[in-house]
């Protein structure tokens, strides 16, 4: 893990700084990106049309998150594993009455309070691998997103009827 340092140099006595990862921003700001991502859904009057307590709307997240950490970790050419916490997160957004688009507005906000979260921290970025850090967060999201989709699609096929209790 990376931190950021500051040391002086013991040729020419300037200040150089270590810089963060990605990964590392992500997995020290989890709390903040969380607090950021229900401020932008509570904005959002389809999203609060379901009455869900802070928990209940925002318990996937930190799984959801540290996948997407995880993923930034992996070697470049390593094949992502599928995220089971996407899928659980479907079946639970299923089961509070969630339409499709509504899944979707959450994982658009996510990635929003992600790239927001990069943005305030753009003192502390590796900038060498920012560009293709935030090719893999969205690629990441967007995968959640995709398995999520499959969830719905299979339990309409199959004809599960969304409960109200979980």
């Amino acid at each position: 893990m990376t931190k950021t340092i500051t040391a002086l140099s013991k040729d020419n006595g300037t200040r150089s700084t270590i810089k963060e990862s990605v990964a590392d921003i992500l997995e020290h700001e989890l709390d903040a990106i969380i607090h950021d991502w229900m401020t932008l859904v509570e904005k959002q009057k389809d999203l609060m049309l379901i009455p869900l307590s802070y928990e209940d709307r925002t318990g996937h997240l930190p799984k959801l998150l540290r996948d997407v950490i995880a993923r930034l970790r992996l070697d470049s050419g390593t094949k992502a594993p599928l995220s089971i916490a996407a899928t659980r997160h479907a079946a639970l957004r299923r089961k509070q009455g969630y339409s499709v688009a509504m899944v979707v507005e959450e994982s658009r906000l996510l990635q929003v309070s992600i790239f927001t979260t990069l943005h305030k921290n753009t003192n502390q970025l590796d900038y060498g691998k920012l560009l293709p850090d935030v090719v893999t967060i969205a690629d990441e999201v967007d995968a959640q997103l995709k398995q999520q989709m499959l969830h719905y699609m299979e339990t309409n096929a199959i004809g599960i009827k969304p409960s109200l209790n979980p």
